[in-house]
């Protein structure tokens, strides 16, 4: 169904230069205004009419919607000074939203707008994040510029909602012109704009059609899928090397899609395309039966409903689950040694897809080596900075750097194409911190290109030349334990050993008082120079630790031994030890979260001693309190 909206003011009052509909207050749209996070991976606020946090109302505030017009109209203005040929029909902008109760509501704000400001809307009704963007990016091919507005608060609780906005590059703003964007939507709602956002609202004149526009994207998404999967020149002979392998290897999947957007898209079709048997539970749209974030006891009824199936059928060996707008998504597996189904943590699902997606790289001859064992190809993994690392690890198997960058699917991802500027090849890039995994070309993360790693370990298997598992086997120095008839929880074994906080337990999260976290970092760092004294020589006997460096993250920008920790602002501060071989064996890590209000903290211990772990985070969050109650 279309959306339209009428802007022109019934009634209004004039105050200081803006009109306002009777009913508002203008000290209430200030704090609405205030309490919504702004950043690149999105904006973000409680959109629920009640104000619930966990509110399956469907309505919106006039406040939020006031916003959400405001926001297309400040889009809109956006689109024109980015394109040097404007259309005339106006810029093309795709709608979509995930299937929170109050998506309808704020997509029907934002395309009145649109559409008031002269844009032709294509609205896609419910759509996978990863799903909008693909659409989106098939019009660059066409040669016709676009961009799209996704309705989704990620993550978030189901309460909260917001909106993500991109160009026709297959992922969202970079944080530069996301900051422009943003700067032009505080100048609409301090009244710059041209129309009266509160009347916006959504009526019957159609301006797209939502049914034809979900089909166009879902299948784009379904076409760009097979292409970031296989790879596009069609020469690899990737797919038929899983399909083969499938054939001889039956594999099970499922899913717990918790009523998201996924719902309505690709997965079934995709993975049942390869062969493989396809199982799904609360695949309702809008079903949502627990925690949005895929992480921790968000997993447990997927593994649940993974020993269900395979009781039933002993080839389902693997289930994920994505969050409700689709583009993350962490895994259950079938442990065949313990013979029961357990939860992956995020760090281990990344690293399962870097090493994938590098070995894919080998299989296909995209990444060589010369008889010494030293890569002839020049090729990069991009990841954010609370990554385990674990992935450094893995990539030195292949010979192969690591770059990081800020926490932000935006930061990763320009950082990732600033290198394939500078001549590297950058398959696999994303967050460990989350799980989340951007397979190149794709440009946001995906659940399903991380289901898509592990059955390629899994199906792509010797024969003419060695399998993914077998190439990692042999780079990592661990011939020895390769045996054909591997599982997957062999390919997890022979994962480097790490103890990393999780980002969804209890430890790796605190609330601090000190709002310039610049000044908060200055004073830790007082602090960590007289504990360092203090416990260096305990650190040196109990784990091997000799030295330290500390890096500041901000954006895409890594900068490497600072000497003041307070120059990383509200990026990420990040310590790493130095083990006894000489590189980083250990790390700790802050930042203040971008999208929720919480400051989050990690340690990161190289071996399988928890005390490490538990000695180091403990650690920091004493010495972050001490620091965050200096006056």
């Amino acid at each position: 169904m279309g959306i339209k909206g009428n802007t022109k003011p019934h009634f209004t009052y004039y105050t200081e230069g803006i009109y306002y509909p009777p009913m508002v207050s203008k000290e209430r749209l200030e704090r609405t205004l205030k309490d919504m996070i702004l950043s690149a991976s999105g904006w973000r606020g409680v959109f629920a009419e009640d104000g619930g946090e966990e509110s399956r109302a469907e309505g919106i505030s006039l406040y939020h919607r006031i916003i959400a017009a405001a926001a297309g109209e400040a889009f809109a203005a956006f689109l024109r000074e980015n394109w040097e040929g404007v259309p005339a029909s106006g810029p093309l902008v795709i709608l979509g939203n995930d299937t929170r109760p109050t998506g309808k509501a704020a997509a029907g704000a934002v395309c009145a707008a649109l559409a008031e400001s002269g844009c032709a809307v294509r609205y896609a009704g419910i759509t996978a994040a990863p799903e909008i963007m693909a659409y989106a990016r098939s019009f660059a091919f066409a040669g016709f510029p676009a961009g799209f507005i996704y309705v989704s608060a990620s993550h978030n609780p189901i309460g909260h909602n917001g909106l993500k906005f991109g160009l026709c590059d297959g992922g969202v703003l970079s944080p530069e012109k996301a900051s422009r964007l943003a700067e032009k939507f505080r100048a609409v709602m301090a009244g710059e704009g041209g129309i009266n956002r509160a009347d916006a609202a959504p009526a019957g004149n159609a301006v797209c059609e939502s049914h034809e526009v979900k089909k166009a994207a879902y299948r784009a998404y379904l076409d760009f899928t097979s292409e970031v999967a296989f790879g596009s020149e069609g020469e690899s002979g990737v797919k038929q090397a899983i399909v083969s392998g499938l054939a001889e290897r039956p594999l099970g999947v499922a899913a717990d899609f918790n009523g998201s957007a996924r719902t309505l898209s690709i997965d079934r079709e995709f993975l049942a395309g390869l062969g493989v048997s396809f199982y799904a539970m609360n695949d309702r749209p809008g079903d949502i039966r627990h925690r949005i974030i895929p992480e921790g006891e968000s997993l447990e009824p997927c593994r649940a409903f993974l020993e269900k199936k395979h009781a039933e059928d002993p080839s389902c060996i693997l289930g994920y689950v994505p969050d409700c707008d689709g583009d993350r998504g962490n895994l259950v597996i079938w442990d065949d040694g313990e013979n029961r189904a357990r939860i992956l943590e995020a760090q281990e699902v990344f690293a399962l897809s870097c090493m994938a997606e590098l070995a894919h790289l080998v299989w296909t001859g995209e990444l060589a080596y010369d008889s010494g064992g030293n890569a002839r190809s020049k090729a990069a993994v991009a990841v954010n900075d609370p990554t385990s690392l674990r992935i450094d690890r893995i990539a030195r198997a292949f010979d192969v750097p690591v770059f990081r960058a800020e926490v932000g699917e935006a930061n990763v991802v320009s950082l990732a194409r600033r290198l394939r500027k500078d001549g590297y090849t950058v398959r696999i890039l994303g967050e460990g911190s989350n799980g989340g995994t951007i397979t190149h070309p794709s440009s946001v993360r995906d659940p399903l290109d991380t289901v898509m790693a592990l059955i390629k370990l899994l199906a792509v298997r010797g024969g003419k030349k060695p399998g993914l598992f077998e190439l990692w086997c042999d780079l990592s120095g661990q011939a020895g334990i390769f045996t054909p008839g591997f599982t997957l929880a062999g390919i997890i074994a022979s994962l480097p050993a790490f103890v990393t906080t999780g980002t969804s337990t209890a430890d790796s999260q605190l609330k601090i008082r000190t709002a310039d976290h610049g000044i908060l970092k200055d004073r830790y760092q007082k602090i960590f120079l007289r504990e360092w004294e203090e416990r260096k020589e305990s650190l040196r006997v109990r784990y091997g630790i000799t030295g330290w460096e500390a890096a500041a993250y901000n954006g895409a920008l890594e900068t490497r031994g600072i000497t003041r920790f307070g120059s990383a602002g509200r990026g990420g501060l990040k310590i790493y030890f130095t083990g006894s071989e000489g590189g980083p064996a250990a790390a700790l890590w802050m930042r203040g979260s971008a999208t929720e209000n919480v400051f989050r903290v990690m340690a990161d211990a190289e071996g399988q001693d928890r005390r490490f772990e538990r000695d180091l985070i403990e650690w920091q969050r004493r010495m972050i309190a001490e620091a965050d109650m200096e006056e």
